[in-house]
């Protein structure tokens, strides 16, 4: 099989490479596409070295999955190249996740919905897709009918820059600033652009992508993400008031009996998600499970994931092995 990574030496793609190397799948060819001053570099996948190429070359090379990761305006513009070549793209930017014709993926959730004609599938945003690995067992059990979220995101869903300037803050030294204020020692309630109902953009795709992966309009929810001084990993504290009641035990059962979840609840102990331990791994964290006293039918959560993981790259990479194992690329 051949492989078109769109973004390849950014910081998603080189994660990217990584749970490739992990994965079932079986690449015989790499095809690495960076920007035009990444062309040339090698990058390295199953001990073997690829060379940096250009878009329109890896169009041309027929690969059967291309996976982008190199921001919107490049996924509006080469997505649909690489598509009528018949290379089917998982696409891990924002340009495509609320197109009523694309569907918007999380595979333990809604795999089975992809047929062969799905030559561009989303990939959806980082924070929504460690919630709904938590939410959707639950919704599907009891009905969600409101939801209260605050996230709190690390800078590495800004890019290697925000790192930087990070880093470069704590000791004391000037650097790019990425971020309208310092991010050491400090956090930010803003992540994305600012739209004009007063919501950023981040906060917004944790309300619309959401009800489309959940298939269900009309779940109210609101949003505040904030960015925290965290090199990698986003937490979030979400509030759910189902449709009907629940029990606790029920709840720790199902979420422990999901694939790719899993519980750490137990604050006598001090068990309780947190990002630095979610670094590197794949799962999403869930704890600090708690009803809410002030509301009937109401459950606080608290979940954590490695957003360049199963934020990104490997919720990519399983999109891309459910193709595979499910023949839906050659049915």
């Amino acid at each position: 099989m051949k492989l078109a990574l769109i973004g390849a030496t950014g910081m998603v793609g080189t994660e990217m490479l990584k749970v490739l190397q992990e994965s079932s799948l079986e690449i015989s060819e790499l095809i690495p596409v960076g920007t035009a001053r990444s062309i040339g570099k090698k990058v390295e996948l199953n001990g073997k070295q690829y060379r940096v190429t250009d878009l329109q070359s890896a169009v041309n090379s027929g690969a059967d999955i291309a996976i982008f990761s190199a921001g919107g305006s490049v996924s509006l513009e080469w997505a649909p190249k690489f598509a009528e070549m018949g290379t089917t793209v998982i696409d891990n930017s924002s340009a495509w996740r609320m197109d009523p014709d694309k569907k918007l993926v999380v595979p333990e959730i809604n795999a089975d919905q992809l047929t062969a004609s799905d030559r561009i599938i989303a990939n959806p945003n980082c924070s929504t897709i460690q919630m709904v690995m938590a939410l959707a067992p639950l919704h599907r059990r009891y009905g969600i009918e409101r939801l209260v979220i605050s996230t709190y995101q690390s800078v590495s869903g800004t890019g290697y820059k925000a790192i930087e300037q990070m880093e470069s803050e704590a000791k004391g030294q000037d650097a790019d600033a990425v971020y309208p204020h310092p991010i050491h020692k400090n956090c930010l309630p803003h992540c994305d652009d600012f739209t004009e109902n007063g919501y950023t953009k981040e906060e917004m795709k944790l309300v619309n992508e959401t009800r489309k992966i959940l298939s269900d309009p009309n779940i109210k929810i609101t949003a505040t993400a904030v960015r925290v001084p965290v090199d990698g990993g986003h937490s979030e504290s979400v509030n759910v008031e189902f449709a009907q009641e629940f029990d606790l035990n029920d709840v720790r059962s199902i979420l422990s009996e999901t694939p790719g979840v899993e519980v750490q609840d137990d604050p006598s102990q001090n068990v309780y998600p947190m990002p630095l331990n979610a670094k590197g791994r794949n799962e999403v964290f869930v704890g600090r499970l708690r009803r809410d006293e002030s509301r009937e039918r109401a459950l606080n959560m608290w979940i954590v994931s490695d957003n360049l993981r199963k934020g990104a790259a490997t919720n990519a990479v399983q999109i891309a092995e459910y193709l595979v194992e499910q023949n839906v690329l050659t049915a």
